[in-house]
């Protein structure tokens, strides 16, 4: 049985890029990157995450637009603004909790 490393964010959670001016809300986690070579190669070499550590499905958003990002958790960090997020499917996946929180409508089956 390998070991799998604990997810440092929630699903849920309100995080912002470390990096790029993006934030959003997640709303699916990999526990290593599972995406396509193409897509990591893409990314530029000296910003490259590692792929052995969890990779984050975003519902994102930057000053322009709205749309899907995936993203290492060494570039996420928590967004602590308060900002409501306004992206369009948010609240398809989430329901908003008393405390400004989203919280998934139901549980994905996995």
């Amino acid at each position: 049985m390998h070991n799998v490393k604990t997810a440092k964010f929630q699903i849920g959670q309100v995080v912002r890029h470390r990096l790029f001016p993006f934030r959003g809300v997640i709303y699916d986690v990999d526990p290593e990157f599972n995406n396509t070579e193409e897509w990591y190669q893409a990314i530029p070499a000296e910003v490259r995450p590692r792929k052995d550590q969890p990779f984050y499905h975003l519902l994102a958003e930057n000053e322009e637009t709205e749309y899907i990002a995936y993203v290492s958790e060494q570039n996420l960090l928590e967004d602590e603004s308060g900002e409501p997020v306004r992206h369009p499917q948010l609240f398809e996946l989430f329901v908003q909790t008393p405390d400004g929180r989203y919280a998934p409508r139901h549980r994905p089956h996995h």
